[in-house]
């Protein structure tokens, strides 16, 4: 099954729309849907290395558009919208904390979580309701998602080969790693 699922995203990364799902997965992530767009630019990346700069690049737009909207809910629709999404997802208590944080920290929290396997909603909500300055919002955005997506589209573009074959031989190691990573991403979200 993990098998069949790794060469339906292969596929994908592969395919015509593969740009726009990227950008739309960028998007969702950064305020209001829980999978990140690594999961794609990842096999897009390796599937057409030459295109690399050009994947990170539409990720990190898309990302920190999303972010915006992010932004938007928690500044504009923190009741009506943004509570009801904390809820749903669970992240109600760790969202009174950051927001508290994000009044003394903003900028801070955002370059740190923001290259973190977290939900980057959780960031751009607490922003919002923070108040927060929105152009410094926005520039810590394009910092920590440029920085994180063009760092992994950089490594993935020279150790693109291996790193594809190191997956595919040991596909279970790697999605193992990966939910551990989103694991201690949570983890760190609890506790810092």
């Amino acid at each position: 099954m993990l098998r069949r699922l790794y060469d339906r995203i292969l596929t994908l990364a592969a395919s015509e729309r593969a740009e726009w799902w990227l950008a739309a997965i960028a998007f969702a992530e950064s305020s209001f849907f829980p999978i990140p767009p690594d999961t794609l630019l990842i096999p897009m990346a390796l599937a057409r290395p030459q295109r690399a700069w050009r994947y990170a690049a539409i990720c990190t737009a898309a990302s920190v558009v999303g972010g915006m909207f992010g932004y938007l809910l928690g500044a504009m629709l923190y009741e009506q919208a943004a509570r009801p999404l904390l809820d749903f997802y669970h992240y109600t208590a760790q969202f009174e904390v950051f927001r508290q944080r994000f009044a003394e920290n903003g900028v801070a929290i955002i370059l740190l979580k923001g290259l973190l396997p977290i939900p980057f909603k959780i960031i751009t909500i607490a922003a919002g309701v923070a108040q927060m300055s929105f152009p410094a919002f926005v520039g810590a955005c394009i910092a920590t998602r440029g920085g994180r997506f063009f760092l992994e589209a950089g490594l993935l573009r020279h150790f693109g080969e291996p790193v594809r074959v190191f997956i595919e031989k040991r596909l279970m190691l790697v999605t193992s790693l990966a939910a551990m990573a989103i694991v201690a991403g949570f983890a760190l979200l609890r506790y810092m």
